[in-house]
Order: structure tokens, then sequence, then C-alpha cells
């Protein structure tokens, strides 16, 4: 058992997601939320804290969400909050990934340079700023 069991984002990021499948060509929510969590990573800063709306009817759960990498997704999001200096306690884990995966999936969405999966590949091999 995981301290995050089920995703649900909100409507916002729903119509995100939707416009990134149809750029991209990326047919599952699961994956374009996994590009949209490691870019929010990549970040320097803290997610702002924000309440966030499960308003949507998109749901998975965090097995769905990590595929086979599930175990690594997770890492990731621990050492993101120790290099943080923020707890690893249930609650922190599961807003913190809430407040990446949506920073995440707005910064995919509002990058208008993605046109098409190629672009997206780009941003995981650019060298950092």
């Amino acid at each position: 058992m995981t301290a995050i069991e089920n995703i649900k984002v909100s409507q916002q990021a729903k119509d995100r997601l939707t416009k990134l499948k149809r750029v991209t060509g990326i047919k599952n929510w699961n994956v374009l939320c996994r590009w949209g969590f490691c870019l929010s990573l990549s970040e320097q800063g803290i997610p702002p804290l924000a309440r966030i709306p499960a308003n949507s009817n998109i749901e998975m759960s965090w097995k769905v969400f990590g595929g086979h990498h599930a175990d690594l997704y997770m890492a990731l999001l621990k050492e993101r909050l120790l290099r943080d200096g923020l707890p690893l306690d249930s609650e922190t884990l599961g807003q913190q990934f809430r407040l990446h995966l949506h920073r995440g999936i707005s910064y995919l969405a509002g990058n208008r340079k993605l046109r098409k999966i190629d672009d997206l590949v780009s941003l995981a091999v650019a060298p950092p700023d």
C-alpha cells in the first residue's frame, strides 16, 4: 500500500490534458500526468500551496499513474520532499504530489512550442537553464 491510493485531477487540469492529448497524440491520461509530474519536479521552487478541486471525471489509482515504475515515481517524490525540507508523512506526500502534478500539467499545456510528441521528448533532454 502506498501513501497515495487514488488520483483525481481538477476540471481545469482535465481540460489541459485534453488539449495535450490532441497536440501530442498521446492517448493515455496517466502518461501525460507522468510527464507533467516529472516536469514540475525538475523545477527549483516548491509549488505554491493551493486548493485544487478534484472535480473532473479523470481518476486513476497510483498503480495506473505509475505503471511498472510506480515505486520510482514515489521515490522521486520523497527525494524532492526531503530536498525541500518537508516531512514524508502521508498527508504531505499526497498534497505535494497533487501540487506537482497540477503545476506540471499547467506548464505542459502552457508551452506554446509543444506541438508534437517530439517536442515533449525535447523537454526531457534539454539542458537546464
